[in-house]
């Protein structure tokens, strides 16, 4: 092992302030990255997982004082840096003038107006994402509960040199030589800033948590029902995979001992790509929404010294993540889902896709913005029923249409094209979008110019 490299990246923390938890979290991974762990999981220890219970038959309503042990939890640290971002992904106009946080604040405030529960929003925010998002979040008058702060900040480790295995330095900018630990840091985090121990105290012992950018992953009281009755530590809702999930994590069960695990891609050795991504043999990809036992998860910390021990993911980037010719770096990273193979007994359940609503880039958020999505009473994101359940497609040119601040130059928050008969929208070159834009089954646009006020697109435009 490094010595030297371990040493030094502990020095560090601690300078930094890290909590002790966090540092041996990252030292436990540190231990075993130069042991020679790659963190891979092999085809051959896995089998394939089938019939799993079914959301859609679900019945029955959460009891009121179920619901009253309940909280939310949404996973706040992304800045959106590979859409240009520099400020928390979850603050972006997304539908109607709404954020991302301000839909899910009226969501919570809706699903409270009709069950009479307490229902707390939790943020797990980064240092870059704190201050602005709770600024948000007071917009929202009665949104606070007595007694639960409304978030807590997870932490972070410094990114590792990969030759060497020593913390990087980056005098033009200190702030690249640290990097998040994956949201599996979500465990650790929820112990060290004292989360956990409070919302025990008041009363909570359930949490749903999910992604901020995913606007379909609502509170769902007959799953919590389900949940609690079945008695169960550790629940991972799971989608059907299709084609366009292949590369997404996916859930399979061990060879030996039977219990589910989720593999990432960056999980999976090369050899066993195919059958990863072989969206018949493993059926069921992971869409980061999960229902956790506070009890059950603070037992398993105090068991395990503070360590959940999640599968390593080991994460090659360069130092500037926007500079390929600067120094490669290793981030030690876990994934929060993969906590379904640590918690023994833990489940999957299998939810419909409009659970599963993520906004990764330009594409998935023009298709939100758009007519094809609606926002209903409870503020839940809903697909136009002509759709027939299928999102719209949509392709738009990186070089134009990748960053943020490019999208929204050609297509502006407030006058997206409509898609709600629109199967296919691709858009090749330097496109400019007028108001009032309709797009009809496959069309495709090449650039550079500039759609006109009202024009209505079908097939090559």
């Amino acid at each position: 092992m490094n010595t030297d490299g371990l040493q030094a990246s502990v020095a560090k923390m601690r300078a930094e302030g890290v909590a002790d938890a966090a540092i041996d979290t990252f030292a436990h991974y540190y231990r075993q990255l130069t042991a020679g762990e790659t963190g891979l999981m092999r085809e051959a220890d896995l089998e394939p997982v089938r019939d799993l219970p079914d959301a859609d038959e679900l019945t029955g309503d959460a009891a009121p004082e179920l619901l009253d042990q309940a909280v939310v939890i949404k996973v706040n640290g992304g800045l959106g840096t590979s859409m240009g971002m520099t400020r928390a992904k979850a603050l972006l106009e997304v539908k109607d003038g709404l954020s991302f946080l301000d839909i899910t604040a009226r969501q919570i405030l809706s699903e409270r107006e009709r069950s009479g529960a307490r229902l707390p929003l939790v943020l797990m925010n980064s240092f870059a994402t704190q201050a602005d998002s709770l600024a948000a979040l007071e917009r929202h008058p009665g949104l606070a509960v007595d007694g639960v702060p409304a978030d807590f900040v997870q932490s972070k480790e410094p990114k590792l040199l990969a030759d060497g295995l020593v913390p990087a330095e980056w005098p033009e900018d200190p702030s690249l030589e640290w990097c998040p630990p994956g949201h599996g840091d979500l465990y650790p985090s929820l112990e060290t800033s004292g989360m956990l121990a409070t919302l025990l105290e008041q009363g909570y012992r359930y949490a749903f948590v999910s992604n901020a950018d995913n606007l379909g992953a609502t509170f769902d009281p007959r799953v919590l029902a389900w949940f609690a009755a079945q008695e169960l530590p550790f629940v991972s809702e799971v989608c059907d995979r299709t084609e366009a999930d292949v590369k997404g994590g996916h859930i399979a069960r061990r060879r030996e001992g039977g219990g589910l695990v989720l593999r990432e891609t960056a999980q999976t050795a090369e050899e066993d790509v195919a059958a990863s991504q072989d969206v018949e043999r493993h059926p069921y990809f992971n869409c980061n929404n999960l229902w956790m036992d506070l009890r059950a998860v603070s037992e398993t910390l105090r068991a395990r010294d503070g360590v959940l021990g999640l599968p390593m993911i080991v994460n090659r980037k360069t130092v500037d993540p926007g500079d390929k010719g600067t120094p490669e770096v290793i981030q030690i990273e876990t994934a929060m889902g993969a906590a379904i193979g640590v918690f023994e007994g833990a489940g999957a359940l299998r939810v419909p896709r409009a659970r599963f609503v993520p906004v990764k880039t330009t594409d998935d958020l023009l298709v939100l913005r758009s007519d094809a999505y609606a926002l209903d009473g409870a503020s839940r994101v809903v697909l136009a029923p002509q759709r027939g359940g299928r999102q719209p497609l949509v392709s738009l040119d990186a070089d134009h249409f990748k960053l943020v601040r490019d999208f929204e130059a050609r297509i502006p928050p407030s006058a997206p094209p409509s898609l709600i008969a629109c199967d296919r929208l691709e858009v090749e070159g330097d496109v400019t979008f007028g108001a009032g834009v309709v797009c009809r089954g496959r069309v495709r646009v090449e650039g550079p110019r500039r759609l006109e006020d009202g024009a209505v697109l079908q097939g090559a435009a």
